[in-house]
């Protein structure tokens, strides 16, 4: 099992966000972590990877308590996370963002093997052809996949991706999926909130579903979309789920 949350719970003020959620994800699998806006979806990863500590609850990662580490240490751990916002060091090269991650991931690397670990990540995303291009002058589709490439130059054993879809077209979110597959298949577990239902459908083992800071559904894609509590939390209605089904089936 790589990663372990038990009964973690948060709040902000009076507001509940999370709620005495529990999961465990095995190595190798990717887990899909759905919910409405302001579920507590982006608040787990945040105590996930030490940015905020829980009131309540215990966090594992390999096997080790990880609880209340700050995010430096989180990150030399082997766990790396993307942001749903993306903030690029945009006055600096793509490969020098990446760089950035090389030199403060689990490897904790040299700028002379950063720089060879961030020309095989940008190879692997698709981005090699822009290594010394100017950050800020990328697009969209390409700042995420930058996003990405610095994350996977950390050498995480497990990925959090916020979002990584968003913004993204039809054929974007497809060569995107793909990326993410082989990603896992290269030996890197993920954690991934998206709102691109049928794209996390199709690519999750798993799937999680938070309502209000409560974990109200866990389970196989299939079964997730039948459950009655998301059917009313999330997808809106049964024929929703119906189509996500035969998406997914297709």
């Amino acid at each position: 099992m790589i990663l372990g949350v038990r009964n973690v719970t948060k709040r902000f003020g009076g507001l509940q966000a999370l709620t005495d959620v529990t999961f465990e994800l095995p190595g190798g699998q990717i887990l899909g972590l759905l919910g409405p806006n302001g579920a507590g979806k982006t608040t787990l990863f945040n105590v996930i990877n030490g940015v905020y500590a829980p009131e309540a609850g215990h966090i594992t990662f390999r096997g080790k308590e990880i609880t209340g580490w700050p995010p430096y240490r989180v990150a030399q751990s082997g766990l790396a996370r993307t942001h749903q916002v993306v903030r690029p060091l945009n006055e600096l090269t793509v490969r020098e963002n990446v760089m950035v991650g090389a030199c403060f991931g689990r490897e904790r690397h040299s700028l002379a093997s950063a720089a060879h670990v961030a020309e095989d990540v940008l190879n692997r995303v698709g981005l090699s052809e822009r290594s010394r291009q100017i950050t800020g002058s990328l697009n969209v589709a390409q700042k995420k996949r930058l996003e990405l490439a610095r994350a996977l130059a950390a050498r995480p054993h497990l990925l959090l991706l916020d979002e990584v879809l968003a913004g993204l077209n039809p054929t974007e979110i497809a060569l995107m999926v793909d990326t993410i597959r082989r990603i896992r298949d290269d030996g890197v577990t993920i954690l991934m909130i998206e709102h691109v239902m049928q794209a996390v459908m199709s690519v999750s083992d798993r799937v999680l579903v938070l309502d209000y800071g409560i974990l109200i559904a866990e389970g196989r894609p299939q079964e997730v979309a039948n459950n009655p509590k998301v059917v009313e939390a999330y997808l809106g209605n049964p024929a929703m789920a119906q189509k996500l089904l035969a998406d997914e089936a297709g």
